[in-house]
């Protein structure tokens, strides 16, 4: 970068200082050519020259925090030095007015400042024409011309400004929304990498079964066709591990653990861990337990669990006086889980629960909920009750999928 690139630079850091050197340079070459040799005027004028003097250009070290009165007071006080001091030797006070104009033009709004700065020009011209005849021809029309030059010169800085703003504003956006079609394409990916994984999994699992149920007919009469049966399960089931385990791949974040599943999957045993934490919030909950209880399969375990979160979570959210029952109804084969939300009243419900008049997450939630039980051959309701409260209940088979253990022979 050259000089003039360090100077602007360590302008624009130190903008007041900057005026202030401004201030002080006009003041010393006014100083210098009307009071230097035998042009200056001594005694009382040469006092109120100089205040006049100090004045138009002192003002300059303000300019950009009061434009308009640092140009009013400038041209003012330039204009009594001009009449005090006498003769042309002190013109380079009007550099003062000079800069004001150009500070004008260049942070006043921009009509408004042009309309001034024009204005500040013509009295100036004027009052040297009527006022100080020796003023006029070259130096007045001198005078107009660097006036111009001056407005010119801060109407263009003012574009210049604009113009890099509104680069800026684009360069951001322009990041903006190169970030967001970044996810939007890694979203889409993701659901077909999804789709893709649905599909083919699907179809292995499929096979599995159809040879697994071919194994089981054929086990007493067909031992080898059994065998065989087994050795397509087999592999079958290689290649649906090793298809999603291809597919997981794809969806990982850089940075997630290697096996994620090192946590256990939640369950009943974490209830009381999940009341504890949900009351240690402000809900209050009163949970019952009727019949014995019986252990779940996993599948039924997370589910139950999943179902108590999720429907506790919406009453907290939600509630007006935040109290909750959870019910938990054991029989043999089944258990059932009911949430209420005790403190009733909510408008504009229905009994199939997505349209339940809370937020949009909270009915992705209710589907959510829905489709875990009905997957594993469940049943499930939310809605208002006729005593205005609202209530969850979700039926859970505690073997399902018919995965009971057998009895031994």
């Amino acid at each position: 970068m050259n000089m003039f690139g360090h100077l602007r630079r360590a302008a624009r850091r130190h903008a007041h200082l900057a005026d202030a050197t401004i201030a002080a340079a006009v003041f010393a070459a006014t100083v210098l050519t009307t009071f230097a040799g035998h042009s200056g005027t001594a005694g009382h004028n040469g006092t109120v020259a100089l205040a006049a003097a100090a004045l138009a250009c002192g003002v300059l070290a303000g300019r950009r925090r009061r434009p308009l009165a640092t140009l009013a007071v400038s041209a003012a006080a330039a204009e009594v030095f001009l009449a005090v001091s006498g003769g042309t030797g002190g013109v380079l006070v009007l550099l003062a007015p000079l800069t004001a104009l150009y500070t004008v033009a260049d942070l006043v709004e921009r009509r408004r400042g042009l309309v001034l700065g024009a204005s500040a020009v013509a009295a100036l011209a004027l009052v040297h024409a009527v006022h100080r005849p020796a003023l006029l021809g070259p130096q007045n029309l001198a005078f107009i011309a660097l006036g111009g030059l001056a407005i010119a010169a801060g109407d263009s800085s003012r574009n210049r400004r604009s113009y890099l703003a509104e680069v800026e504003q684009r360069a951001e956006r322009a990041e903006r929304e190169r970030e967001q079609d970044t996810r939007r394409r890694i979203a889409e990916e993701r659901l077909r990498i999804a789709r893709d994984l649905h599909d083919c999994v699907g179809h292995q699992l499929a096979l599995i079964s159809v040879q697994s149920n071919v194994a089981g007919q054929a086990l007493d009469r067909d031992v080898a066709g059994a065998r065989e049966a087994i050795a397509h399960v087999k592999s079958a089931s290689r290649r649906a591990l090793g298809e999603l385990r291809d597919t997981v791949s794809l969806l990982r974040q850089p940075g997630d653990p290697v096996a994620p599943t090192a946590i256990p999957a939640p369950g009943l045993d974490g209830l009381g861990e999940l009341l504890a934490s949900l009351r240690a919030s402000g809900l209050d909950i009163d949970c019952r337990v009727d019949g014995r209880v019986v252990a779940l399969a996993p599948a039924a375990d997370l589910t139950a669990y999943r179902v108590i979160q999720e429907s506790l979570t919406n009453v907290y959210k939600h509630s007006s006086r935040r109290q909750a029952r959870l019910t938990l109804s054991y029989d043999p084969y089944e258990l059932r889980i009911t949430v209420d939300d005790l403190s009733g009243g909510r408008p504009g419900t229905d009994v199939d629960g997505p349209g339940v008049g809370r937020a949009p997450g909270d009915r992705h939630g209710i589907v959510g909920m829905r489709e875990r039980v009905l997957a594993l051959g469940g049943r499930f309701a939310a809605g208002p009750r006729p005593d205005g409260t609202f209530q969850v209940t979700a039926d859970l088979p505690c073997q399902p999928l018919d995965l009971a253990p057998e009895p031994a022979p």
